[in-house]
């Protein structure tokens, strides 16, 4: 997409890497943070009463709140390049970010590094990205209320619209506590298995039937969305944008915005063409949409983690 370039970055083997949006010129960001246990970074400064108005680049990353560390390789990576606001010294990049829980798979001692984030950025590119376990999703899994094992694996998946020139995307790395359900198909598609391993139980239902039980589920969630866009917007309609975005979570997640998710989705902007923010919001929202199923569906298996063309496909 014209404007951004999109990079992953990952050690497989670890199932955890990070996922980086590059803005060289500047894209006007906003945010919504939901959900009960984030992990973010220089979220505050894109408050439509702050200062700066546009970002350099933007990072989604595995590793929990450890793997906030990849900034640093997009921030040097940046500065190299001269890119950021010029204080005389030096250029001083605008980077944001968020991680997402994936320490419950693969090997928790490895994360998301200032090493990983720079390679993320030098694998970056115009075209669209690949979708499945890399990058950010490398680690990401599905379907944990009962634990890992009934548990599935997911990933990053990447969904582009168009409508004469006016351009809207979404990168979305897939970690939720809960159920994937597809609109299109109309019916869940992935996340928590029954006893058999083979079916999915209803992630929802489980929790309604179980409502007195008190869970330990901070097993490793979190949804991370970006929204792309050429439509020209200010930095106030943007935080609005990401806001109406998460429309695209609740139509696919169940349930989203749980107090053991932080599920999060920025909103950038490359401004090119004038356009209705409602209209925008509309296309953001079956990006988004599109995105998650995408990221379910091009996943594969990993140790004991079925992915859905494993069960499914």
């Amino acid at each position: 997409m014209k404007g951004f370039r999109i990079g992953h970055a990952h050690d497989k083997d670890a199932a955890t890497g990070v996922t980086v949006v590059l803005c060289e010129e500047g894209a006007v960001t906003g945010v919504d943070v939901r959900g009960g246990a984030p992990a973010t970074r220089e979220t505050d400064l894109l408050d439509p009463v702050n200062m700066v108005e546009r970002i350099h680049g933007l990072f989604l990353a595995g590793g929990s709140a450890f793997g906030l560390d990849a900034a640093s390789g997009v921030m040097t990576y940046l500065e190299d390049r001269g890119v950021g606001f010029d204080v005389q010294v030096t250029t001083v990049p605008i980077v944001c970010g968020a991680a997402l829980f994936d320490l419950t798979v693969g090997d928790c001692r490895v994360r998301p590094d200032r090493a990983m984030g720079h390679q993320a950025c030098l694998n970056a590119r115009e075209d669209d990205p690949d979708e499945g376990c890399v990058g950010a999703g490398a680690g990401a899994s599905i379907g944990k209320l009962l634990g890992m094992d009934r548990a599935m694996k997911s990933g990053i998946g990447w969904s582009f619209l168009k409508e004469g020139d006016l351009e809207v995307a979404a990168l979305v790395a897939v970690n939720c506590l809960g159920d994937v359900f597809d609109p299109r198909r109309g019916r869940l598609i992935a996340g928590l298995r029954d006893a058999s391993g083979q079916g999915l139980a209803d992630t929802e239902a489980t929790m309604r039937s179980r409502w007195r039980e008190r869970r330990n589920l901070f097993s490793g969630n979190t949804t991370l969305g970006v929204v792309l866009t050429n439509g020209d917007f200010g930095k106030a309609q943007m935080n609005k944008l990401a806001s109406m975005a998460h429309d695209g979570y609740g139509r696919t997640l169940r349930p989203a915005h749980s107090m053991f998710d932080g599920d999060t989705i920025f909103a950038l902007s490359c401004p090119a063409v004038a356009a209705d923010l409602s209209v925008v919001a509309v296309m953001a929202v079956s990006a988004v949409e599109g995105a998650v199923v995408n990221a379910v569906v091009s996943a594969s298996s990993f140790g004991d983690l079925p992915a859905w063309s494993d069960l499914f496909g």
